[in-house]
């Protein structure tokens, strides 16, 4: 078929005209003879994809996955929470027994508490760092400045397991800071202003685990927030600086008068992928104080999942666990987005 297509596109030619005495023959470019012999072509639209079955048929692949590996685990979780399962046995229906229970269960709302407590140094403090180091990025000029924004970058795309057990390493209780602090003599200064005793055992003690954790997760953090504050002052007018200067503007001024507003959506974002961060962190906290401890000092939520789904085999108890988890999470970030929003109406 398709050599009877060719050979026909080959031979045709169009009807001689003549002028002026002189017949001329007018032969059409070998592409358009073959699209006007071509039916299915000549019905295509010329913007492609433009038919609402050709779009879903390039959505579909991706679609299909997310349904089967996001929306029926997600549909499944809800449903397991309103039972009663080992995850082995037939589930039992108990109704909202699950989640009367979670009011009174004394370790959730620890781990809630923990996930808000380390929500001040997964989302503020970063925040806080990102800004900083933004502000004196932008506005120096020092060679060798991308390989520093990197280096900064680095902990962010480190393996969560691998920074925990780099930190579990460096916490430990003849670890690198504690010879620090000892052979700089500041183990004594600390010592005589009761901030610390005389070895610390950073992750075992039940007041230092978690600021230890704390700290671990801001150091994790900052790399992203400052990367989303470096895209975001690409988009503010060097003239807004430039005026903010002529009027006497300081480095501080014009951090705070220009910067900081022209970040704004920015800042909303970090916060809440930051807080999205510490309310299901898991690794981390499970390879630096093995799954929560000393105690339940720095137990999470998340570990609080695994424990009772895989260790103490109640699947159905662990389920409403997650939804309540996820629950907060969402309220949270849409109330953030909705004050993005109304922020961006009144802009």
């Amino acid at each position: 078929m398709f050599k009877k297509i060719m050979s026909q596109a080959s031979n045709s030619s169009s009807e001689p005209t003549v002028k002026h005495g002189v017949e001329i023959v007018s032969t059409p470019s070998f592409s358009e003879r073959l699209q006007s012999l071509i039916p299915w072509r000549r019905r295509t639209s010329a913007v492609p994809f433009s038919s609402g079955s050709q779009a879903l048929l390039f959505i579909l692949p991706g679609l299909i996955i997310y349904v089967v590996f996001v929306l029926f685990p997600i549909i499944g979780t809800i449903r397991y929470s309103f039972m009663e399962w080992t995850g082995f046995t037939e589930p039992e229906w108990i109704g909202l027994d699950n989640y009367r229970e979670l009011m009174d269960d004394e370790d959730f709302i620890k781990a809630i508490q923990n996930n808000f407590f380390f929500s001040i140094f997964y989302t503020i403090i970063p925040i806080l760092i990102g800004l900083f180091l933004v502000s004196l990025m932008s506005r120096s000029r020092l060679k060798g400045m991308f390989i520093f924004r990197a280096g900064l970058f680095v902990p962010q795309v480190m393996s969560p397991v691998v920074v925990g057990i780099i930190w579990r390493w460096l916490f430990d209780y003849s670890g690198p800071i504690n010879r620090a602090l000892s052979i700089t003599g500041l183990q004594g200064v600390f010592e005589s202003v009761g901030l610390l005793r005389r070895v610390t055992p950073w992750l075992g003690d039940f007041t230092y685990a978690p600021y230890a954790v704390g700290m671990v997760g801001t150091w994790v953090e900052y790399g992203l927030c400052m990367v989303l504050f470096l895209a975001g002052i690409q988009s503010i007018s060097e003239e807004l600086y430039d005026a903010a200067i002529v009027f006497g503007a300081n480095p501080l001024q014009q951090f705070w008068f220009v910067t900081l507003p022209g970040l704004r959506q920015h800042v909303l974002v970090a916060f809440v992928l930051t807080f999205i961060a510490a309310l299901r962190v898991f690794d981390l906290v499970f390879v630096l104080t093995r799954q929560g401890g000393p105690g339940r000092e720095t137990i999470v939520t998340s570990i609080l999942v695994y424990k009772n789904t895989f260790n103490l085999h109640r699947a159905g108890y662990g389920a409403a666990m997650a939804v309540v988890l996820a629950t907060i999470i969402v309220v949270i970030s849409a109330g953030v987005f909705w004050l993005q929003s109304r922020d961006s109406e009144n802009a």
